[in-house]
């Protein structure tokens, strides 16, 4: 486990957005999560995303394309597999999350809830983004537990962040019409400018607020990049009504 305590590493997302903790997940966990994600993403278990529904830069143009079988996502980890269920809803991860809520988290089964892929050559890039600008919720405070399956770092697709971004008060014009946050702005590359790609370890979590701006490169390596990703809320915060963010029943953490 990480050298800081629970209590320093909520202190750390507070002020700058996200924190990593340093071996999260044991060993033979990540093992078997690892070798259960591999095994279901070369027998292409349904649900899936594909890169080509995305069309993210260096998507394939359509799943006719080569490449357009590419895998960008096993959804609904938490209905797939009981290992997903198990650590989705740890007492580690409750823990963690009662500490930074203070109160119970419950875990959102609409929103992230997947085993990230990052492929190469048809793995495409992700720009900057808040997580919060397709959700819905009553308020802006839920938290994502990112956990690396092997190694991540800036040339394989690790994620970027800006520290400080989900306190920022941007501006609409900030952003291009899917809500990115545009390169070019003085306004923009001033904050860009601060991006740190934190190198991760299989068994490191990262931690990190919805309104954290965050970023992917391609993956310019020769093996696939797995992650286990969920988002929590606490649970005083509720889904809207009627939104995406309401179309599944969320699951409390004891």
């Amino acid at each position: 486990m990480s050298g800081q305590t629970v209590a320093e590493q909520v202190a750390t997302l507070r002020e700058q957005g996200f924190v990593v903790a340093r071996g999260f997940a044991a060993a033979d966990e990540v093992q078997a999560l690892r070798e259960l994600s591999q095994r279901q993403l070369d027998e292409a278990q349904a649900p899936l995303e594909y890169e080509a529904d995305l069309q993210y830069p260096g998507a394939p143009p359509s799943r006719q394309a080569e490449g357009g079988h590419t895998v960008r996502r096993l959804l609904d980890a938490y209905g797939r597999d009981p290992l997903y269920r198990a650590w989705a809803t740890s007492p580690r991860i409750a823990g963690w999350l009662r500490e930074c809520f203070g109160q119970q988290p419950v875990l959102s089964t609409a929103h992230h809830n997947c085993v990230m892929t990052k492929h190469p050559r048809y793995g495409s890039l992700t720009g900057w983004h808040q997580d919060i600008r397709y959700w819905s919720f009553s308020a802006q405070n839920l938290v994502s537990v990112w956990l690396a399956l092997g190694r991540e770092h800036a040339d394989n697709g690790g994620l970027f962040f800006l520290p400080g971004s989900h306190a920022a008060a941007f501006e609409p014009s900030q952003f291009d019409a899917a809500r990115f946050f545009l390169p070019d702005p003085a306004e923009n590359q001033a904050w860009i400018e601060r991006a740190v790609c934190p190198e991760l370890q299989p068994g490191d979590v990262v931690f990190f607020h919805c309104r954290t701006l965050h970023a992917a490169r391609g993956n310019a390596s020769g093996q696939v990049k797995l992650s286990v990703v969920h988002t929590y809320y606490p649970s005083d915060t509720h889904p809207t009504p009627g939104t995406r963010s309401a179309s599944r029943a969320d699951v409390p953490l004891t």
